[in-house]
């Protein structure tokens, strides 16, 4: 049964699709893994083949030399990213790992002698955002038993944006949260959530892996504080990429609680002085040298990102996911899966979690299909159509062979044992 545009029809009006001849495919493959590695374009590889060449042509000199000097990469790939996610250049730093990043944050702005010394996290944070919350606790010497404050259930996949507010109870003083819950797909209201932590004295962090690239965030005109994420999932940056972080203009005296020489005044730097003078904008959280080759596909694959224009690209985001559900809705929800994904637009980021008992086989199954989902412990299978390479035709396409996995049970053959995801 037919619900809505057919997949034809949305293709042919749809104004992005040009952008997907920029992108490499696994061949034979329908790709919807975007929200844990974005595909590699053009423009990205192009950017890091020259890098590679300068390093081959000019050595050392490839530091401050030609288009694109090594030297002021992290800047130049700030000054793309920036509007993606509407701050100013200055308010953004692009290197190191996501991690390191997050580090950066707690070192920074976690006051454990302060008179709100507890740290908020959510249920179902991703694993490595735990770990740095509480290796902080135990770091600064307090304990996460007693001053790690957990909000949301492990039962339920989804937050309640209600219970984060009123967990703000005067005692937090920062709290880690996503933006788009990863394995669930739920937006949270950034802005909202924000300002009710200020008015009771805390900050948030926020966590952007899964949204950056397919939400129209606005730091600057949402007042929101912090954020950091990573790069390679919808900005397409390459396995390992290097990450961002974003520090609101009123923190920008802060110094950074891990200092390093690239965090210095650029102007300085070099005079190798015992004392760390940091630089004016958010490049002060920066600590050694970049890592080159984990910059330089940005400057290709951001370029394109913003051609295509972030407000598109969600909208387009949008469109794909609300038809992926009716697929799913419509020839899937006899075989017991269930869409656990907000259906609201302003609830839902870029990708669809499925619900079924037997996602982990089905997810395999899919992919000897040559359809590549991947699968969250213990049931849940997530599609991520990427709004610069996945058509609707390869929707609908997916579903059925989803479908036909089901009638089938194919997936039944399939070994029980989780596979390795990132």
């Amino acid at each position: 049964m037919q619900t809505g545009p057919s997949a034809d029809a949305l293709d042919a009006r749809d104004s992005l699709a040009d952008h997907a001849r920029e992108f490499a495919k696994p061949p034979g493959s329908i790709y919807l893994d975007g929200n844990s590695l974005g595909l590699m374009c053009r423009p990205a590889e192009a950017a890091l083949r020259a890098a590679m060449d300068k390093w081959s042509e000019q050595a050392i000199l490839g530091w401050t030399s030609g288009p694109n000097p090594w030297f002021e990469m992290p800047r130049s790939v700030a000054a793309l990213l920036a509007p993606l996610v509407g701050a100013e250049a200055g308010d953004v730093m692009v290197g190191q790992s996501t991690t390191v990043n997050l580090h950066q944050l707690l070192a920074t702005f976690y006051d454990p002698a302060g008179s709100r010394p507890r740290l908020l996290i959510d249920a179902h944070s991703f694993p490595t955002d735990r770990y740095a919350v509480e290796s902080h606790l135990r770091l600064r010497g307090r304990g996460p038993a007693r001053d790690l404050v957990i909000v949301g259930s492990p039962d339920r996949e989804l937050l309640d944006e209600d219970e984060v507010v009123a967990a703000f109870d005067g005692t937090v003083g920062l709290a880690v949260l996503p933006s788009v819950l990863y394995r669930s797909g739920q937006l949270l209201d950034m802005n909202h959530i924000t300002q009710a932590a200020r008015t009771e004295g805390a900050l948030v962090a926020w966590d952007c892996s899964h949204s950056a690239g397919v939400v129209a965030h606005q730091f600057r005109s949402d007042d929101i504080d912090l954020a950091f994420g990573c790069t390679y999932k919808y900005l397409n940056g390459g396995p390992g990429a290097a990450a961002f972080l974003y520090v609101h203009p009123r923190w920008r005296e802060r110094g950074p609680g891990l200092a390093g020489w690239f965090g210095c005044d650029p102007d300085r730097q070099f005079d190798m002085e015992p004392t760390f003078h940091p630089a004016a904008d958010a490049g002060r959280f920066l600590l050694g040298t970049p890592h080159v080759f984990s910059l330089a596909p940005l400057l290709g694959s951001l370029s394109l990102i913003q051609r295509a224009g972030v407000s598109a690209l969600r909208q387009k985001s949008l469109d794909l996911t609300a038809f992926l559900r009716r697929q799913i809705e419509t020839r899937l929800s006899s075989f017991g899966v269930s869409v656990i994904t907000p259906c609201e637009d302003h609830c839902r980021g870029g990708h669809l979690a499925l619900a079924h008992p037997d996602a982990g086989r089905l997810s395999r199954a899919l992919r000897q299909r040559g359809v590549i989902p991947d699968f969250r412990p213990p049931n849940l299978l997530r599609l991520a159509p990427a709004p610069l390479y996945t058509s609707f035709v390869e929707c609908a396409r997916a579903v059925a062979i989803l479908e036909d996995i089901l009638t089938s049970k194919a997936h039944e053959r399939m070994p029980a044992h989780d596979e390795r995801v990132t």
